[in-house]
């Protein structure tokens, strides 16, 4: 059986395990903290998490586990059949992972987890999430879902992803980089979702355990 390795507190943990549960696949977890062990270096060479081990081997980076899974399990589809559309979510993803996700976590050992960020990396930061959030607002719908009126592979992106954005600029500067849009009731409309419901319990008992951990 396939087995999902990494943690519950992680965003792109968290992206996998929901594009498993709305495809209904059948898997195991096993917790694996991001510890640059020897053991974790050989199953992922960054010592990142999440990997998957599947019977042809191991798989890491989260975006190639989700393709993967949409390709191997093609019952419950998470992308358009459309190559455009396709496109669109996958353009959706990226955008969401390189230009909000990744710039906002500089400010994350500040915001979340009692740490300082220099003064130099809040403002080159401010003004990145700022030209990069006008640019989010021009390709997400909100239709209801991110990429229109499916739910698709860029809504369990987006749900990981937006949440922290908003929360760590918040945190660090007194006012969310994504206000504009409307990503309160969007993430409360996927919170209806039962896949979206297990995720998110699993990940606050996760994060307790993290907090006790760094503790």
């Amino acid at each position: 059986m396939l087995k999902l390795c990494g943690f519950a507190a992680s965003n792109y943990y968290n992206k996998v395990k929901l594009v498993l549960l709305e495809k209904e696949i059948e898997f195991e977890e096993e917790l694996v903290w991001a510890d640059r062990s020897p053991a974790l270096l050989e199953k992922s060479p960054l010592g990142k998490i999440p990997y998957f081990e599947v019977n042809q081997g191991v798989l890491c980076e989260s975006q190639s586990m989700v393709e993967y899974l949409e390709a191997a399990y093609p019952e419950k589809p998470l992308m358009p059949a459309d190559p455009f559309g396709a496109a669109k979510v996958r353009e959706l993803i990226v955008f969401m992972e390189l230009h909000l996700e990744l710039v906002a976590r500089e400010l994350y050992p500040q915001a979340f987890f009692g740490g300082t960020v220099t003064d130099e990396v809040k403002t080159r930061v401010q003004k990145l999430l700022k030209r990069h959030a006008k640019g989010f607002a021009q390709l997400a719908r909100f239709e209801p879902f991110i990429a229109g009126a499916e739910f698709t592979m860029a809504d369990c992106a987006a749900l990981v992803h937006l949440p922290l954005v908003s929360m760590a600029s918040k945190a660090i500067y007194g006012e969310d980089v994504l206000a504009d849009l409307p990503v309160r009731d969007y993430t409360r409309m996927l919170g209806e979702r039962a896949t979206v419901q297990k995720v998110n319990a699993d990940r606050k008992i996760n994060q307790e355990l993290m907090m006790t951990r760094i503790k």
